[in-house]
């Protein structure tokens, strides 16, 4: 998979050089190729930025060096690229959301351009040019898009073949079946006074399925109820999520 990146601030993304990006990097699995907009002024300070129309604080991002990165990063490789603006306004970046746009990616073969903006934003009219869809990683405002397209690489980088070192991984991720993760242990058996759940240590590995299903939909239901209002529960699902409630009450009720 390859990402274009169109940065200011290259060097921010040297941390991607680091644990599963890195080693993916290391494989080939994921390239990062960078464009910096002010190589693409037409002016001997290489500004990029300039004061919006119609006053107000800050300053916005010009259309040319944008516009002309991205045209440079496209004509780089032949293959067609799905150009991502990283933006507070954009869709939500979801794990469903990162699913589809990877399989999209990959069935077409398609590889990423990601533009991370700085200042008040961007030259309304790249948008409207050269951009596919605009991405957010949350309701909150930051420096630049640096950040957010460094955690669209990560999530998307998880999901490739070869990228994690145990293929299933991914598929039992949070979010991955819309809902959080079930609780992980590991040795020692008991510390502090804690003991890990019995079930764990049976070697029933359907009843530590069930287990771990259960604990999944509790926790959803305890720490993001707005991921259960989203989805239908089957019977099956209801009985777990009711175990676990019950479950709770009664530990509730002995303490």
């Amino acid at each position: 998979m390859r990402f274009d990146i169109i940065t200011l601030f290259p060097e921010i993304f040297q941390s991607l050089q680091s644990g599963i990006t890195g080693r993916a990097l290391d494989q080939k699995i994921i390239t990062l190729n960078f464009w910096n907009p002010r190589d693409f002024t037409h002016n001997i300070h290489k500004r990029v930025d300039d004061r919006p129309y119609g006053g107000g604080p800050g300053m916005v991002m010009q259309y040319q060096p944008l516009h002309d990165a991205i045209t440079a990063a496209k004509q780089a490789h032949p293959t067609p690229a799905m150009v991502i603006y990283l933006s507070p306004q954009g869709k939500p970046l979801t794990q469903a959301t990162v699913r589809e746009w990877t399989k999209s990616a990959e069935s077409a073969d398609k590889r990423f351009i990601l533009v991370a903006g700085r200042y008040e934003g961007i030259d309304e009219r790249v948008l409207q040019k050269d951009i596919d869809e605009e991405c957010s990683i949350g309701d909150y405002v930051l420096s630049g898009g640096e950040l957010p397209a460094m955690v669209l690489i990560d999530a998307v980088t998880r999901l490739l073949p070869g990228a994690l070192g145990d293929a299933n991984s991914a598929v039992e991720d949070s979010f991955e079946k819309g809902l959080l993760d079930h609780p992980h242990y590991t040795r020692p058996e008991t510390i502090d006074g804690l003991s890990i759940p019995a079930v764990l240590q049976s070697g029933d590995h359907s009843a530590i399925s069930t287990y771990r299903y259960k604990e999944s939909l509790g926790k959803t239901w305890q720490k993001r109820p707005d991921l259960l209002k989203r989805r239908i529960l089957t019977g099956d699902e209801k009985h777990l999520l009711q175990m676990y409630i019950d479950e709770m009450i009664s530990g509730s009720n002995k303490s």
